[in-house]
């Protein structure tokens, strides 16, 4: 077979080429024609069928697409966003990319936007990377507005029965009911149930004479005064009214103290 014979015009003008016999059976002059130009023509369809030409467009937006293991899935910074929202003390990036399985510069880069976003916007909160990992904070100049919010909207105020039960328990802790009843001059017992109830005073044993419960005040107090200890209570002599010792001593001798 000479091949040289037939090539050129089989392809350029759709010619049956003479000597046939010499080609393959169904090879004719189309299939050949297109043979011949399958190199420039079909390859490059053969190669986007493969995914040469449309795997690198698809790359592209799948970097943004989410975790690897789901396609169509959130965004990265959405993913982002969706975490530290309900993180209660800061997470490590290295934690977070685990989670989403992407590299860690490539979150830690995410991060950082993301806070840099927030500070030009001026958003209402910033994400801060503290104690080793981020979190989300409110803004420092929002503070009043929080502050605001959290006393009068959220807080239940004491009334002032447990108020005054209260100071007496932590200036003359530890302290049994009746004693604290005395100062008062009311039953304080269901008063003494509601500061327990709201952590604010615990049992603290009893009287080994009496066998009388005693109260005293708890860590959860110190904390909501912004006292480190009860030696930082202010000094309450000035404010007592003069009968509360002579209360107190009759309250010993029904007592049997």
């Amino acid at each position: 077979m000479n091949m040289e014979d037939g090539a050129v015009p089989v392809g350029d003008d759709g010619a049956v080429l003479p000597g046939g016999g010499d080609l393959p059976p169904g090879s004719g002059p189309a299939s050949l024609g297109d043979a011949a130009r399958g190199d420039a023509g079909d390859g490059d369809a053969a190669d986007g069928d493969t995914g040469r030409g449309d795997t690198a467009e698809g790359d592209i937006p799948e970097d943004d697409a989410g975790p690897a293991v789901g396609a169509g899935g959130p965004g990265l910074r959405a993913s982002l966003e969706a975490i530290l929202l309900v993180v209660d003390e800061p997470v490590p990036e290295i934690v977070i990319a685990q989670v989403l399985e992407r590299p860690r510069d490539e979150v830690a880069a995410a991060l950082r936007e993301l806070a840099a976003s927030y500070d030009a916007e001026q958003r209402g909160f910033d994400l801060r990377e503290v104690a080793g990992g981020w979190r989300y904070y409110t803004r420092a100049e929002c503070a009043p507005v929080v502050e605001r919010f959290v006393r009068d909207g959220q807080e239940v105020r004491l009334t002032q029965a447990a108020l005054e039960t209260l100071a007496v328990v932590a200036y003359r802790q530890p302290v049994n009911r009746a004693r604290v009843s005395a100062v008062r001059g009311v039953n304080c017992d269901s008063v003494l149930r509601t500061l327990t109830l709201r952590g604010l005073v615990e049992e603290a044993g009893t009287e080994s004479e009496t066998g009388a419960i005693l109260y005293r005040t708890t860590g959860y107090f110190l904390e909501r005064l912004g006292l480190a200890s009860l030696a930082e209570l202010p000094d309450l002599a000035p404010f007592l009214p003069e009968h509360v010792e002579d209360v107190e001593d009759a309250v010993d001798e029904r007592q049997g103290t």
